[in-house]
């Protein structure tokens, strides 16, 4: 004759009825419970970091412009977002109070709206006052006749997206760092992961990202980027490069002239004479160990 099974145990041979859970131990209860919630924290916290959803929860900020380029009205958002108690900005040309260093990236965007059959992508920019990242994109309107009537400037507020978690507002006296680099491929914006960038070469107001996969170009400026990413791993070795340190494999002397080979690069960066002394303390190299090598 069969003994009845243990309490807190399930009869193996007896069929456990439909909706009934067998019992489980009190502490795998507990267990079970505790990885199910750190699970949907970890979901959690994965999708309020992904670009869809960040774009879904922000604001869009509209300018209206006339044909001119005057700035004749904007949203509400716009409004909070942008400098515009300190600039003033209705009734003026859209050129005329942006940064001189933003100049040229705003005017390529208005020249953009006026092409007929190609679509740029967004463009993105810093603006001091907050320090934010805004990605940018330019449309033309046209009346009845097809004639231009103005133009509808929208932005992204992407500051959240690009940058690390801790706000600017904690650290009044550093700028805030970007942990991806907004970048341009095929009329879309890839963000890169900044541990995955070598180094960043300037061309102009814009720069070239290069990671593994090869170049991307970045609507950025160098200064911009300098500021923003890590200083313990990146380093304006040049007026035209930014290095990650990381990377960093030989320095190397020829004639008077210092270079920087990075791993996975064929050719090494010019160094700065100026950038030399920081360069090797970063590395942890005197300069007379500099020098005998």
């Amino acid at each position: 004759m069969r003994q009845p099974a243990p309490s807190g145990h399930t009869d193996p041979a007896r069929p456990v009825p439909i909706g009934v859970s067998p019992l489980r131990n009190p502490q795998q209860s507990v267990l079970q419970s505790a990885i199910e919630t750190r699970d949907l924290a970890v979901e959690t916290r994965m999708q309020s970091r992904s670009p869809l959803y960040l774009l879904e929860r922000s604001d869009v900020g509209v300018v209206q412009l006339d044909r001119e380029l005057t700035v004749v009205a904007m949203n509400s958002f716009a409004r909070r977002a942008l400098p515009v108690e300190d600039k003033q900005p209705f009734e003026k040309m859209v050129l005329s109070f942006h940064p001189e260093r933003s100049v040229a990236k705003v005017k390529f965007l208005l020249d953009q709206a006026e092409c007929p059959v190609s679509n740029p992508p967004p463009m993105t920019m810093i603006i001091n006052i907050p320090e934010r990242v805004l990605l940018i994109k330019v449309t033309k309107l046209s009346d009845l006749r097809g004639e231009t009537a103005g133009y509808t400037l929208i932005f992204y507020d992407i500051t959240e997206l690009v940058s690390g978690d801790e706000p600017a507002a904690l650290k009044p006296q550093a700028k805030r760092q970007l942990q991806k680099i907004p970048t341009v491929s095929q009329n879309r914006i890839v963000l890169v992961d900044v541990d995955s960038v070598s180094h960043i070469r300037a061309e102009g107001h814009y720069t070239w990202v290069s990671t593994a996969q090869g170049a991307s170009f970045s609507n950025l400026n160098i200064s911009d980027l300098a500021e923003r990413l890590d200083g313990a791993s990146f380093l304006r070795i040049h007026r035209s490069y930014l290095a990650n340190l990381n990377f960093a494999e030989q320095i190397v002397r020829d004639e008077g002239k210092v270079s920087l080979k990075l791993r996975g690069e064929s050719n090494a960066l010019p160094v700065a004479r100026a950038s030399v002394p920081r360069l090797l303390e970063q590395l942890g190299i005197t300069e007379i160990d500099a020098l005998r090598s």
